[in-house]
């Protein structure tokens, strides 16, 4: 008998994001506060009565060999095999996406997805993978996939992939995603970038008004990205979280985000295609309550 189960699939915000250095990889080590938002795609999983799995959305401008999920799946496969696991006879599974998170826009939404499958299909299988075990598959897939896995707010150094817990406190926010496709690659090249800021340690940092060493660099090559950053920060504090295109701005409460949202519906141009959402914050990742 088939089985369709539905797992969330959450954003993540960089509350800030510190380059401390170029490492010879060609990664940067990082220093940053990774929190999750209640704002979530949602992925189904259907099983079938073969071996086949299959991505049923089509994402535009994305291969289907390119898509992390994919990659998720095959890297899965791969670990089962060279560690001699058991699949169940028949573990073919049909996936199925509802997008909801901005592609591009520094919310994490590509690893969140591959994160959220590799959690639901070893629960499917029934691997008994450790969080360590699908941590240590997902940061094949990129920096940002472990810390959907962990599941919870987390303090992260070296390339992302060292966490530390931590409880921060829930806000709203307003997260603003303007119509801006920025390339990771070119900001972390970029030779204006900022990479020297100092190490501190968790309680300096708790201390320190929140920054994005990204945010100048990407202000500077998209002055839209500038413009509402100057507009929102009259109205709370705003900020880019990793290197955008989306900025998300602090709030006092709901009720706060949507008259902020109301200004900036109010402040700019339906043809400049500005989208944005209200969420809150939390610790403990949307993942889990599937």
């Amino acid at each position: 008998m088939k089985e369709q189960k539905y797992w969330l699939s959450p954003a993540k915000l960089n509350l800030f994001l510190y380059i401390t250095g170029r490492r010879t990889d060609g990664y940067h080590n990082l220093q940053t506060l990774f929190q999750f938002v209640d704002y979530c795609d949602t992925l189904c999983f259907q099983t079938r009565d073969d071996d086949q799995i299959c991505l049923m959305t089509e994402f535009v401008g994305v291969k289907q060999e390119d898509n992390l999920i994919i990659k998720a799946t095959q890297l899965l496969l791969r670990y089962i095999n060279q560690h001699n696991l058991l699949l169940p006879p028949h573990y073919g599974v049909d996936i199925t996406v509802d997008k909801k998170l901005p592609m591009g826009g520094g919310l994490g939404g590509g690893s969140s997805n591959a994160a959220t499958t590799l959690l639901a299909l070893n629960q499917l299988w029934n691997l008994s993978l450790t969080t360590q075990q699908l941590m240590a598959i997902g940061s094949q897939i990129g920096a940002d996939v472990p810390i959907f896995i962990y599941g919870h707010s987390a303090f992260a150094q070296g390339i992302g992939d060292q966490l530390t817990p931590i409880d921060i406190v829930e806000k709203w926010y307003l997260v603003v995603k303007p119509n801006v496709d920025i390339s990771t690659v070119d900001i972390f090249t970029h030779p204006q970038l900022k990479r020297d800021t100092v190490t501190r340690n968790l309680t300096e940092l708790l201390q320190l008004p929140f920054k994005n060493d990204c945010e100048p660099t990407v202000r500077l090559l998209y002055p839209q990205i500038d413009r509402l950053i100057k507009l929102l920060s009259n109205k709370a504090p705003t900020r880019l979280t990793g290197t955008g295109s989306c900025l998300y701005c602090e709030c006092d409460s709901e009720l706060h985000a949507q008259q902020l949202q109301q200004f900036l519906k109010m402040m700019t141009q339906k043809s400049e295609n500005i989208t944005s959402f209200i969420a809150k914050s939390c610790n403990d990742s949307p993942v889990f309550k599937h």
